[in-house]
């Protein structure tokens, strides 16, 4: 698992631009509160051979007139919570503030390494006033610009060198599911119409990250691991903004997993917070199944499922081959469906499709659908293979690869999953030089 590392700091001294940098994208969590949109980023990070996950907060601040200051501070304090690595962003223009002294106090009592980055030093004037910065009680501080790059090497060459190496580990004889969503989208629920029955077998096993459960499920067939994110904490350290706190679970519990079920309520809809944990999962690369909780609360109209798949399917347009399920959490209508569904999507990330069986099916379809040509110049595929990654990608060998293009790519990863069952799985599609 890749490790997280929280950004944190008052408002305006360039926590986004840095986050943007860094990831190389912008990923923002959309939270409306009384019409009020708010952006919060999460994104994945490269260095040095070791990835971890970014988090940009909201700017801290306190004794303003904002009144989202309380919400800010408090997914401030659950990302410093949560995270393995702080960077607190400074802003040398402005020199010390008053905010940075109450941010400075917080982090020195927090027990885990704290990287202070005083940003927009961009010339050597301005890297003599960045010494001041010594008297926040951080120690080293790392003089950087995140408008232009420079400096950012040197803290992510800090951050990635306490980075632990992943050693290779041994396959994982069971999948783990996720059960991941929105607060009230039914997660308990769902988990206890699973487990909660005494003729269960469950046994609780301590995960390999912080507070994270696996439960071990062995029964009507089905043998797996489930990575529990409901109910994880104490009710009396739940005191956080909740749509962050559930995102924030839901790093943990995707990078932690095979396939996700993310649970979506039907009586609100599939909203932006639902959205952009189904994204999360897929620039992950996991299995996904979407469950519509609740349907025993719905009006019973011919239209009303329809409708709803019609909108989550608009909404997920670019990964469309993922299986909706409509289920009663509380009625238990479909869960052992959804479960089936799982295996089925788990199976599907494990396919290997011979070489041979692969090309005699893939080479004819190109030839008849070949791509069009670019400045008089035609691209011709003659080999394909499948790559010994943990999840489906596959390399077309072509003449003239660059001119390729994304309509293309896309036809071509449709073709897959006609042709071959990856239903609920981020697929890769890649064209190379013969």
């Amino acid at each position: 698992m890749s490790s997280i590392v929280a950004i944190v700091g008052r408002p305006n001294v360039g926590k986004s631009t840095l986050f943007n940098r860094l990831v190389q994208r912008r990923e923002a969590i959309v939270d409306a509160v009384s019409g009020v949109t708010r952006d919060r980023n999460y994104g994945k990070g490269n260095w040095n051979g070791k990835d971890f996950s970014l988090i940009d907060t909201g700017g801290y601040a306190v004794g303003s007139d904002d009144i989202f200051e309380e919400e800010i501070r408090k997914q401030v304090m659950l990302a410093i919570d949560e995270a393995d690595f702080i960077m607190f962003v400074v802003d040398v223009e402005e020199g010390i503030t008053p905010m940075d002294s109450t941010v400075a106090d917080m982090l020195r009592k927090v027990k885990k390494p704290v990287f202070l980055v005083v940003n927009k030093v961009d010339n050597s004037m301005r890297m003599t006033d960045a010494t001041e910065f010594y008297s926040l009680g951080l120690g080293e501080f790392y003089p950087i610009s995140s408008m232009n790059g420079s400096g950012t090497g040197e803290i992510l060459d800090a951050i990635t060198e306490l980075i632990p190496i992943e050693e290779e580990k041994e396959e994982i004889a069971l999948p783990r599911f996720a059960v991941v969503g929105r607060p009230n989208a039914g997660k308990s629920s769902f988990i206890n119409a699973l487990i909660g029955e005494d003729r269960y077998i469950v046994t609780d096993i301590a995960g390999t990250t912080r507070d994270s459960i696996d439960t071990y499920y062995n029964q009507f067939g089905f043998e797996f691991n489930l990575v529990d994110t409901a109910g994880i904490r104490k009710k009396g350290k739940v005191k956080e903004d909740l749509e962050f706190y559930s995102v924030m679970r839901a790093v943990r519990a995707i990078e932690n997993s095979d396939v996700i079920l993310l649970l979506v309520d039907a009586t609100r809809g599939f909203e932006s917070q639902d959205q952009n944990i189904f994204w999360l999962a897929e620039k992950n690369k996991k299995g996904i199944v979407i469950l519509i909780n609740k349907w025993d609360l719905m009006p019973k109209e011919t239209n009303t499922l329809r409708d709803i798949e019609a909108q989550v399917r608009e909404e997920i347009a670019s990964f469309p081959d993922v299986p909706i399920l409509f289920i009663s959490a509380l009625t238990k209508q479909r869960v052992l469906k959804a479960i089936e569904t799982a295996v089925e999507v788990y199976n599907n990330i494990q396919r290997k499709i011979p070489t041979k069986h692969l090309n005699d099916v893939m080479l004819p379809i190109i030839s008849n659908n070949p791509p069009p040509a670019t400045k008089g110049k035609y691209v011709k595929i003659k080999f394909c293979t499948q790559l010994p990654t943990q999840t489906p990608q596959f390399a077309f060998f072509a003449n003239l690869p660059q001119y390729v293009k994304e309509p293309y790519r896309r036809f071509v990863e449709n073709q897959l999953r006609k042709n071959f069952d990856f239903t609920g799985v981020p697929m890769a599609v890649h064209f190379r030089k013969k």
